[in-house]
């Protein structure tokens, strides 16, 4: 599987010395934070980390390819646990209903999603178009604006992503913007009627930390503070809607942004502080496929 510093963490820890289970997860070296690494390379045993030299796109690039290696698909079984496979955001679904489940206003809830794949997203479009009571959704994005961009001119057009604090989101090329407009049938009209997007830069997110903080008592990390710009920026033009923000990281992942901005130290707790001990275990690898196909044969055969 491919990760840009969240779901690969999730994955190894779920399936760590699960039986007859090879996880095998690629990340782009030196984008991802020092807590989100060591979730991905600390566990060892069925865990194998390999560190590509390149980005997140590159990393979901080389993980499709393997997807399409019908050679390599007749000596193991493939399966993925990003949102590259659809069960991961159907079952995302389940959040969006519970949170509406507790929504006590009358008027239904737009949704600020922080967007980098849009699996999250895709969870939630897919939940209103079965009947949800959700009236709109703010893909909220950082520098890498790919959607906030096709949204504006109708013209899609994926680039190479950019490093940001908001590092989960670094996406230039989210996979999952087809099944977006699958969904909507490639209607550019309908889809701007229930999704819009907004993108904001390192400067704003690191404010809107420092701003919160001190007026709300309430620690952002840097992919939430994304989602509350855009939620700000929608209620500012649409001040009679009310919403829901995902908040889809924890601070902790980020200690030293987050204590740079805030002047002060986070606590840190136990279970990070533990993994944070461990030795790093990582293989480094250039983004090409041969590379990483003899790894994974080798890997998953040891």
């Amino acid at each position: 599987m491919a990760t840009s510093g969240d779901t690969g963490g999730a994955v190894a820890d779920a399936f760590y010395k699960v039986e007859g289970t090879e996880v095998i997860i690629l990340y782009p070296s030196k984008k991802v934070s020092p807590v989100q690494e060591k979730q991905l390379t600390a566990l060892g045993e069925n865990i194998h980390a390999l560190e590509v030299n390149g980005d997140f796109d590159d990393c979901q690039r080389l993980v499709k390819m393997a997807f399409t290696d019908n050679e390599l698909k007749k000596k193991i079984f493939l399966t993925s646990a990003n949102s590259i496979n659809i069960s991961r955001w159907l079952s995302q679904q389940i959040y969006y209903a519970l949170a509406v489940a507790q929504w006590k206003e009358t008027q239904a809830p737009v949704f600020a999603v922080p967007s980098g794949n849009f699996g999250n997203i895709c969870a939630g479009l897919l939940s209103q178009k079965s009947g949800l009571g959700i009236k709109h959704f703010i893909a909220a994005c950082n520098k890498n604006d790919v959607f906030t961009r096709y949204l504006q001119s109708g013209v899609y057009e994926p680039t190479h992503s950019y490093s940001t604090i908001s590092n989960a989101m670094d996406v230039g090329n989210p996979s999952n913007f087809v099944r977006i407009m699958e969904l909507y049938k490639n209607n550019y009209t309908e889809l701007k009627q229930h999704i819009s997007s907004s993108s904001f830069n390192d400067a704003s997110t690191e404010t809107t930390i420092e701003r919160v903080y001190q007026d709300l008592n309430y620690l952002l990390d840097p992919h939430t503070a994304v989602a509350y710009l855009a939620m700000e920026s929608w209620i500012n033009l649409h001040p009679s809607d009310k919403g829901i923000i995902l908040g889809t990281e924890h601070p902790v992942k980020f200690p030293e942004t987050v204590e740079k901005i805030i002047q002060k130290q986070i606590e840190i707790p136990a279970q990070v502080k533990s993994i944070m001990k461990k030795e790093k275990k990582s293989i480094l690898v250039e983004a090409n496929y041969e590379l990483v196909k003899d790894l994974i044969i080798q890997l998953t055969n040891e």
